[in-house]
């Protein structure tokens, strides 16, 4: 690939974590359990370790898995991974997510062990509140996760999903605690930009919040592939098919523009989409694409190595807004 190369790392907010700007999500580890077993198929060890040290070889230092993802086999997978590779605790950086939903902030201190003891023995850098829909309120939840990093359980606080009244209120809550909001984790990518609208791009600009961006390729949508093979959508889970279905047709001309930028970096449409998310807006969005395969961790690691050109950024913009939701 030819290019300016966009491996430099970035601060998570005012955390003391310094990222790739591409990290890799590790839901699909949770293969058929849990709450997205009619998403996923089963990975079987092995391949979760090699999936890992892909991402490791091509430069990835951070990984991002949660609770609810297969309750807890993600974790465990991750953690065997990066014990395969030979990865020092101290060498990458590890985030999780508490799921909220039916329960009270107590909840928070009296299962971090589970989510320690599933990662060992790598530490949770950063804890994400993975939902606003808890039974406590923000202010109890944040007051709950601080605790957890006076003791030595975390190193940092993050939310996932929150709207800007959530997020300054969590915010306000970690610093009166001496503490910073360290990200918002919420879906973004060239088919999903509600975040440029609704206030949550702006809201953590000013805070000094970084937006780590989940869903970065739209469900596989945005690498072309099923634009090229119609026929592929019957081989995915039904919920996904539908979805992905639906916009199959409307982001076609965005999707061709990727393609044709791509050729003069020797980039996917993906790795342009992903090199589109983490410049556009600056250093505030960085992005956790998934991978089910090695070939997808190795294709994501590659979309750091170049720099899309300002006209570039700005014509893949145009053609996202004018796509029909």
């Amino acid at each position: 690939m030819q290019g300016e190369t966009s491996t430099n790392l970035r601060r998570l907010g005012g955390s003391d974590l310094f990222v790739t700007p591409i990290g890799l999500g590790v839901m699909q580890f949770s293969g058929s359990n849990g709450f997205f077993r009619f998403m996923f198929s089963d990975i079987e060890q092995h391949e979760m370790n090699a999936i890992v040290e892909a991402a490791l070889q091509g430069g990835i230092n951070w990984f991002d898995t949660a609770e609810i993802y297969g309750g807890g086999r993600s974790e465990r997978g991750l953690a065997a991974g990066l014990k395969a590779s030979g990865q020092a605790d101290r060498d990458v950086i590890v985030a999780t997510k508490w799921l909220p939903i039916m329960r009270r902030a107590a909840n928070i201190p009296r299962t971090i062990d589970r989510r320690i003891r599933n990662l060992e023995p790598y530490s949770i850098d950063l804890y994400y509140i993975h939902q606003p829909w808890g039974l406590s309120s923000t202010e109890a939840e944040m007051e709950a996760m601080a605790d957890l990093v006076a003791g030595g359980k975390i190193r940092n606080v993050g939310v996932s999903n929150f709207n800007p009244g959530p997020m300054r209120r969590a915010y306000a809550a970690l610093e009166k605690r001496g503490l910073k909001l360290a990200a918002n984790q919420v879906q973004y990518s060239l088919l999903h930009r509600a975040i440029e609208r609704d206030g949550v791009l702006e809201t953590a600009r000013e805070l000094g919040v970084s937006i780590v961006a989940w869903g970065p390729l739209a469900s596989g949508l945005l690498s072309g592939r099923y634009h090229k093979d119609p026929a592929a959508l019957s081989r995915i889970p039904a919920p996904r098919r539908m979805r992905l279905r639906r916009q199959l047709e409307s982001s076609q001309p965005l999707v061709a523009a990727l393609e044709r930028i791509g050729q003069g970096y020797e980039a996917t449409p993906a790795q342009v989409a992903l090199n589109w998310l983490i410049h556009s807006q600056g250093e505030i969005v960085v992005a956790i694409p998934g991978a089910s395969r090695v070939s997808q961790a190795r294709e994501a690691a590659l979309a750091m190595t170049f720099k899309l050109q300002d006209s570039e950024l700005d014509e893949l913009s145009q053609l996202s807004v004018e796509i029909k939701r």
